[in-house]
């Protein structure tokens, strides 16, 4: 376990995948993600399968409370490119719906996987996509951790009846 003062990151166990799949399924958090549509049980195990086979390049992890060992959130470095050392960030947490939250447990555990990111892995570039409308990822990332813009697509999402932009936000290692 990558463990903080308050927050630790662990592999992601079958065990999560029922709150996972919750946390994924609240409608305010599943308009932010890629995959929009409502997912199984089943899709889930797939998903899980799917890391398992994939661990050179995909690194999920539940977050966890360290003073009651329990998952409160998810969190990744995925679809890494060795090649040119970059890793895209998933993160969220789920606990009561919080998604990000200002309790600080959030910053905590982005800080922790960044570092893993860079200090471990020895990424060069953590990057990830975001909607427009996702003010509060966006606000968090870049004010937070200076994550910069690095491209605009175009009506790249759809949702509530309108096409909306993505944001590719990145954050480059400067100790390389």
């Amino acid at each position: 376990m990558i463990k903080g003062k308050k927050v630790g990151l662990r592999a992601v166990e079958k065990e999560d995948l029922i709150l996972l799949r919750d946390w994924r399924n609240i409608t305010d958090f599943r308009r932010n993600f890629r995959e929009v549509r409502e997912l199984s049980l089943t899709d889930q195990f797939e998903w899980f399968e799917s890391l398992q086979r994939s661990k050179d390049t995909n690194f999920m992890f539940t977050i966890v409370d360290l003073a009651t060992n329990k998952a409160i959130g998810a969190a990744g470095l995925l679809y890494i490119n060795w090649i040119i050392r970059s890793g895209d960030f998933s993160f969220y947490i789920g606990e009561n719906e919080k998604y990000i939250g200002n309790d600080g447990i959030a910053k905590e555990a982005a800080s922790l996987l960044i570092e893993y990111g860079f200090n471990n892995l020895n990424l060069h570039k953590i990057w990830m996509e975001l909607y427009e409308y996702d003010l509060q990822k966006i606000n968090f990332f870049t004010k937070i951790f200076n994550f910069k813009k690095d491209a605009l697509l175009r009506d790249n999402c759809f949702e509530d009846g309108k096409y909306w932009n993505s944001l590719i936000i990145s954050l480059i290692n400067k100790n390389h």
